[in-house]
């Protein structure tokens, strides 16, 4: 573990494009199989190494975003503008959260949506609503506990997070088309 942080300190730029590149890739064709029911690739193999190259930007996107939440949140806090169990501890750690997820989550989405779309070559922002949703059920509490850990482990957790986001997503589409075909019973 030792050896993961000092290159994560070291490197904070080329780890967080690394650990992104790999995880959110991950995360995407794993969905991709869950929804299709089968291993296999979301695309090409040309266009998977543009897309692990978008997630490793993105990387570098979202480890310039929560510094800069950081420090947000911060001078938020100093001014007073926040309740004071929010200075410390898990309440700073949810206050930088919802600062990350109100201020910097949709921005960060729709410019992920657009290198895919590029890469893809298509023009295309179905399915943005339940990635904005998902900023409210799933990316506020992750990032609480992301946020209540050492800066080190921040943006590796952030990209796992994406894995288990995209297994869960591609679960639920999978469920939903199983049912749209008649093959199990729609659950109320």
């Amino acid at each position: 573990m030792g050896i993961y942080v000092e290159w994560v300190m070291s490197n904070p730029l080329l780890s967080a494009f690394i650990q992104f590149g790999i995880l959110g890739t991950l995360g995407e064709v794993a969905s991709h199989a869950l929804v299709m029911r089968r291993l296999g690739l979301p695309c090409t193999k040309g266009r998977l190494v543009l897309k692990v190259l978008a997630w490793g930007v993105l990387g570098v996107v979202v480890k310039f975003g929560f510094t800069g939440i950081k420090g947000f949140t911060h001078a938020v806090q100093e001014g007073g503008y926040l309740p004071s169990f929010m200075a410390s501890g898990l309440g700073h750690a949810f206050a930088v959260s919802l600062m990350a997820n109100f201020f910097f989550g949709p921005q960060m989405m729709f410019f992920h949506r657009l290198e895919d779309n590029l890469i893809m070559r298509e023009w295309n922002f179905k399915g943005m609503d339940m990635a904005l949703k998902s900023l409210m059920w799933f990316w506020i509490p992750a990032h609480t506990v992301t946020f209540a850990l050492p800066p080190a482990f921040q943006i590796g957790l952030a990209a796992l997070w994406g894995v288990v986001l995209g297994f869960i997503l591609g679960f639920a589409k999978s469920k939903a088309a199983t049912q749209e075909m008649g093959l199990a019973p729609a659950v109320n």
